[in-house]
Formats: structure tokens, sequence, C-alpha cells
């Protein structure tokens, strides 16, 4: 009976392994598939100049003893491929397809370099992986759907690469991501329901995703959520009011609209960054915020600033059209050094009881320039406040008119 030609071609090479095993004195304890996957993938890659990360790999030795190549039994279980030590210059070519026959993969990491091209269809094969990480190189197209047939991955990152297209609504069924790392692309698109209700790291800034975010898209287990820089729209407040895990988020730069929601400001978050949205309405926190740092400037903000923001260490309100007399526990607290900066320019505020004489602290920062007031103090400002210190009375009569 005639054997298939591809089967021929392979028996072919597994007997010119094993004659090399024999001819170079080897002692041959790697999966022959294994071997000719790892030829092909250095044959498809080089060190950048300054890189030696491939002088070890030697095909007349041991495989397993290959920088970046680990073994369990018979099998290479991990791929790192490239120095990971900080500084190091990486590698270029591409990815062969080839990495799709070291089935027992469980981890496959790539180092900043140059490598182009497209990330292989045949990674889908590797039904045990569990961490993908090629990041900081040049890999273009778009994210192969199949990497949803990835049940076991737990992180995937393909962040700052030349990505195009969109995230595969595959990728959100994988039942035990933990972390997706898709940021510094050009993906394009809406963000589709991520399923699993292990994710704690959603990070997917400075891409071109459009269109509305689902209230029940992401899961209340996510702690760390970036979205900045995109073009998404819509309001958010159902969908951050169940994210109560949150400890870390940035939706800067899009174009999201509705309220605030007061729960947030509940959140065990260090960092809130909600700048440069189309947020609108009253801000009002349900108690004192204990969040560091909070940026909601340059919304649609309005009604009075609450006393509640006083507790803030950084907080940045201004370019919105908050109105009224500004809280004297402000004035308190920037006195005695604990606000490190309040901005609060270009809005539509009327006054703040504070001594002109005093001396605000060399550590803190204010800004109320370009309101409905005169400053009560003179401080410097930041260069995008413009020069001029009070905002048209024609446009503040027509605020409170």
């Amino acid at each position: 009976m005639a054997m298939h030609p591809s089967r021929s071609c392979f028996s072919v090479l597994v007997v010119v392994y094993l004659l090399q095993c024999k001819l170079f004195f080897v002692h041959c304890i790697l999966n022959p598939l294994d071997f000719l996957a790892l030829q092909s993938v250095r044959k498809s890659l080089d060190d950048m100049p300054g890189s030696n990360f491939f002088a070890s790999w030697d095909f007349t030795s041991d495989p397993c003893n290959f920088a970046g190549v680990y073994c369990e039994s018979d099998r290479v279980i991990a791929l790192n491929l490239g120095d990971p030590r900080a500084g190091s210059p990486g590698l270029t070519g591409r990815l062969d397809p080839a990495i799709g026959k070291l089935s027992a993969l469980t981890e496959l990491s790539v180092v900043p370099g140059r490598i182009m091209g497209s990330l292989p269809q045949s990674i889908s094969q590797l039904k045990d992986l569990r961490f993908l990480a090629v990041s900081r190189n040049f890999l273009s197209g778009g994210i192969p759907a199949t990497l949803g047939q990835l049940r076991n991955l737990k992180t995937l990152d393909l962040s700052y690469n030349q990505l195009t297209g969109d995230i595969p609504r595959s990728i959100g069924t994988i039942p035990g991501l933990s972390n997706v790392i898709l940021s510094h692309n050009h993906i394009s698109g809406s963000i589709p329901p991520f399923l699993s209700e292990t994710l704690t790291r959603l990070e997917l800034k400075h891409n071109e995703l459009s269109g509305y975010i689902s209230p029940t898209s992401l899961p209340p287990s996510l702690q760390y959520l970036s979205l900045s820089w995109n073009r998404l729209s819509g309001p958010v407040d159902l969908l951050l009011s169940r994210l109560d895990r949150l400890n870390y988020l940035d939706l800067s730069m899009n174009q999201l609209s509705g309220c605030i929601p007061s729960r947030i400001f509940t959140f065990p978050i260090t960092n809130l960054q909600l700048q440069r949205n189309s947020f609108s309405g009253p801000v009002q926190p349900g108690g004192q915020v204990t969040i560091p740092t909070v940026d909601l400037s340059y919304n649609r903000l309005s009604g009075g600033i609450s006393p509640l923001f006083s507790t803030v260490q950084s907080l940045y309100l201004n370019n919105n059209r908050f109105t009224g007399q500004i809280p004297g526990s402000f004035a308190d607290r920037l006195l005695d050094a604990s606000i490190q900066i309040l901005y609060l320019q270009h809005n539509y505020l009327t006054g703040m009881q504070i001594n002109p004489t005093v001396e605000i602290p060399l550590s803190s920062s204010l800004c109320l320039q370009y309101n409905c007031m005169v400053p009560p103090i003179q401080t410097p400002c930041p260069l995008k406040a413009g020069k001029e210190k009070t905002r048209p009375t024609g446009q503040c009569n027509e605020w409170r008119g």
C-alpha cells in the first residue's frame, strides 16, 4: 500500500534526525516532531546586532539545553524566544508556522525586537498553551479568530505591534482568560463580550476601537481596565457600577457620555482617569473620596463641586461646566499641603473663600483661571490655561440664565 506523501516526507526527516543523533553521538531524547519544529523556527529568525540568543542553538547537541527552550520528558513545554533581560536587542525575522507543531507547548513568548509578518494561524493547534506573549515587535495583519480554540489560555499579550482588524469574538469565549493586553495597535471595531469569570486585566488602549460597550460585556472580576485613546462612545454608568473590584481605571480620550456613577468613587482605585470624554451632569460621590488621583477634566460636567473631593491629593476638574462656590474644605486642605494639585480652571465657578495674602505651599499647585470670578489668589497655571484670568461676563450671565 502506497504511503501518503506527507507521511513519507516526515518519515524521511525523522530518519535524518535519528542519523544526526547517531553521527554526532547525541543522546536524542527530544520528540522528532519538536526537533524539526525548532529547526524551522531557527531558520526563520535571527539575532539582531548585539544579541547572541541563538549562539547556543547548535542542533548537533540536545535542544533541551538551548537558550529559551524548556522540556519535560521528550517534549518542549515552553519556548521563550530572545534574551528577556532589559535592553537586549531582540530578534528579527518571522514566526514560522512550524511553531504549531510543538503540541505540548504551554508557554510561548518573544522579547521585543523586529519580528514582522502575521501571527501564525498554526498557534491555534497548541491546545495546552496557557501563556502567549509577542509584544513590542512589528506583527501585522489581523488577530487570528482561531486563537479562540486555545481553551486553556490564561494570558494573551500582543501589545505594541501593528495589528489591524477587530478583536475576534471567539477570544472573549475562552473560559479561563486572566490577562488580555492588546494595547498600542491599530485594532478597530467594537469590544466583544468577555465571558471569563477570572479576567482581571483588560488593556486595549491606543487603538481605533469604536461603538458602545455593553453593560454586561465585561466581568465583575476585572481589576485593571484601560481603554484610553480609542473612539468608544455611549454611556458606561451601568457597566462601571458592576466593576467594583477595579483598582485601576483609564477610559480617557474617548467619546463616552452620560453620567459618572457615584459608586465608582468607592472603588479601591488609585488612579481614576475619565478625562477628555463627553460625560455630563453633576458628580456626587457617595462618601469622602480616598482615591489619590482623580482626573475628570475636559468633559461636560456641571453643578457644584462636592466637598467630598477635598481629600483627593491630585484633582483635575478643569474644562468643565462646574458652577457655584468652591467649598471651604479645599482651601484648608491646600494650606496644610494635603492637596498636591487642584485644577479648577475653565469652569463657571463664582468664588473661593481663601485669604489673598496666604502663600500656597510649594508642594501644591492651584489653578482658578478663567472662571466667573477674579481669582482671589495669584498662582501659576499650566500654559494650556491661556492668559485670560476671568471668563467674560456675558458667558457667565448666559450660563446662569
